[in-house]
């Protein structure tokens, strides 16, 4: 079972998620290099970090575990390094964040890590040829090499960022900035979603309180209808 590595500072339980951040990448690229510093800059910032410290034995399926820290992080990262679809564990983890995108508004975030973004979108380039040689180890399998294939397309054609010619430090300056621009947008939409919930709820509990004054003989049976309607909403309010 793989071991994880989640960042002791920050937390990501009060917005409904239990990390900000799932790092996904190839080891044997960039674990010692980019992505282990990448981390270490979010982390310094208090963001949450969900990254998987070990590689998968080859053959062996995605943990509950691993897959649940996916389903459970406000933004995917994904290192696309020139290995990155020679790895079918790599590639399982892309199908679960493209279906987390669909289904959970996921924000997913592609960083071209020594790869011609360009290039792979012509699906000409190191992830193709990856690819071509997965059809040949799962022949008898090609829907799933297909389903990576697809998941693959969908996260290179997303806006992200490129490395080019620039220092690795500038880099992840920059997917820095833009993970704590994205947390602060989701953060504030979620503040302003709770006050308008809140501020409905009080204006409901006055309306109610003015009528219970003037309608007093009846106050009791109005009481007991109204109230357990509100313990729900007020509960669901409480983990805001």
């Amino acid at each position: 079972m793989s071991i994880p590595r989640v960042s002791s500072n920050g937390s990501s339980s009060s917005s409904g998620w239990k990390y900000e951040v799932f790092l996904s990448f190839r080891g044997e690229d960039t674990r010692k290099g980019f992505t282990g510093h990448l981390y270490t800059a979010l982390t310094c910032k208090g963001i949450n970090v969900f990254r998987d410290d070990k590689e998968l034995e080859i053959g062996k399926p995605l943990s509950l575990e691993l897959l649940d820290a996916i389903e459970k992080s406000r933004i995917s990262i994904v290192v696309l390094s020139k290995n990155y679809a020679s790895s079918s564990w790599c590639l399982d983890e892309l199908i679960k964040i493209v279906e987390c995108k669909s289904r959970l508004g996921q924000m997913v975030i592609p960083v071209f890590y020594d790869v011609d973004p360009a290039v792979e979108r012509e699906q000409r380039g190191n992830f193709e040829e990856a690819l071509t040689k997965q059809e040949e180890a799962f022949r008898d399998n090609i829907e799933k090499v297909e389903t990576w294939r697809k998941a693959l397309i969908e996260v290179i054609n997303l806006p992200g960022w490129e490395l080019k010619d620039r220092y690795e430090s500038e880099l992840i300056e920059d997917v820095v900035k833009e993970v704590r621009r994205k947390s602060n947008v989701s953060g504030s939409r979620l503040m302003n979603l709770k006050k308008v919930l809140v501020g409905g709820v009080s204006s409901c509990l006055e309306q109610l309180w003015m009528q219970a004054e003037i309608q007093r003989p009846r106050v009791q049976w109005r009481q007991s209808a109204i109230a357990p309607t509100l313990i729900p909403l007020l509960f669901f309010l409480s983990f805001l």
